[in-house]
């Protein structure tokens, strides 16, 4: 069996009762993301995309991501957070300037791809205590799912402001869009799903 199947098997199992219904957490043109609890994942649309695990729960582990052909198809073993694709748009050029996760200049940061194919690359990632990522313009579109929450200082078009995340927020970081960040919290992990164009 391959290994991102081995870990789909991990994130998803047989029926067990519904902790919450899954819920719309963010939708754009290119794809809707839920949170949902262990259970039938009732009302999430069927179609290609990604689960990620929020905790440690029947044989998966916090930050375990797969892609699946059929995000709805089984249950969820635990907390998870489905990042359902919708049929690929044509993309406009990227800036030349523009950064894949982890090109941009940064310290006290770790990035490790885990899976890639022809619509995602999944990679995880640490802010460390005062890591600092410097101005970069992003290359694609890309979903953020916090694992550990944190406090991380954010700076574009001229602004500064300091957002605070919660254990499983996802946060939207769009192709084209540019900044510079600071972790003025603790450690902050991360699942980056960022989409191809």
């Amino acid at each position: 069996m391959k290994p991102f199947l081995l870990l789909a098997s991990a994130l998803l199992a047989l029926p067990a009762p519904s902790l919450a219904q899954p819920r719309i957490v963010f939708e754009n043109a290119q794809l809707r993301v839920y949170r949902a609890g262990a259970g039938p994942l009732t009302g999430v649309d069927h179609g290609p995309g990604v689960v990620v695990s929020l905790d440690d729960a029947g044989g998966s582990t916090m930050g375990a991501a797969a892609w699946l052909d059929d995000v709805a198809a089984q249950p969820a073993r635990g907390s998870v957070i489905v990042v359902r694709l919708l049929p690929k748009m044509p993309a406009a050029p990227a800036a030349a300037a523009a950064s894949k996760p982890g090109d941009a200049p940064f310290t006290g940061m770790s990035f490790k791809p885990t899976f890639e194919n022809d619509r995602v690359s999944l990679i995880r990632a640490r802010m460390e205590v005062g890591a600092k990522e410097g101005f970069h313009t992003h290359a694609s579109d890309t979903l953020v799912v916090h694992l550990s929450g944190g406090e991380i200082e954010d700076t574009a078009d001229g602004r500064t402001v300091v957002n605070r995340w919660k254990h499983g927020d996802v946060e939207f970081e769009a192709r084209g869009s540019s900044h510079s960040a600071r972790n003025v919290g603790g450690a902050v992990d991360v699942v980056l799903v960022a989409l191809k164009p």
